[in-house]
């Protein structure tokens, strides 16, 4: 097992032991369950081309999330064609910068 702290340890043992209760309501239940099919439903294949930093940032991110990197990349796709996801002001980092000026000119 990974490295779990006591408060994962005492949630783990409560999930072993049978005493933790559901705190959503059915309608919520329903409404997530609802989501999950939805999302779940993947019929199409995309192929797409990231810049080496892009996809090195997107699998960090996704690590950090504990979910596959293609998982994380069809989450935020979803999330702006619903309009879930909301643009920043800013989106140019001074890496991003650097790596835009440091291509070769042709």
């Amino acid at each position: 097992m990974p490295n779990v702290d006591a408060y994962e340890r005492e949630v783990l043992s409560a999930f072993e032991k049978g005493s933790l209760k559901s705190v959503a309501t059915k309608s919520e239940l329903e409404k997530f369950k609802a989501a999950a099919r939805a999302t779940a439903v993947k019929d199409r294949r995309v192929n797409i081309r990231l810049s080496s930093i892009d996809l090195n940032d997107i699998q960090i991110k996704a690590l950090e999330e504990g979910m596959p990197y293609q998982t994380l990349i069809a989450s935020v796709l979803h999330k702006y064609v619903s309009g879930r996801l909301v643009e920043q002001k800013s989106l140019i980092t001074d890496r991003s910068t650097q790596a835009t000026r440091k291509r070769p000119a042709g």
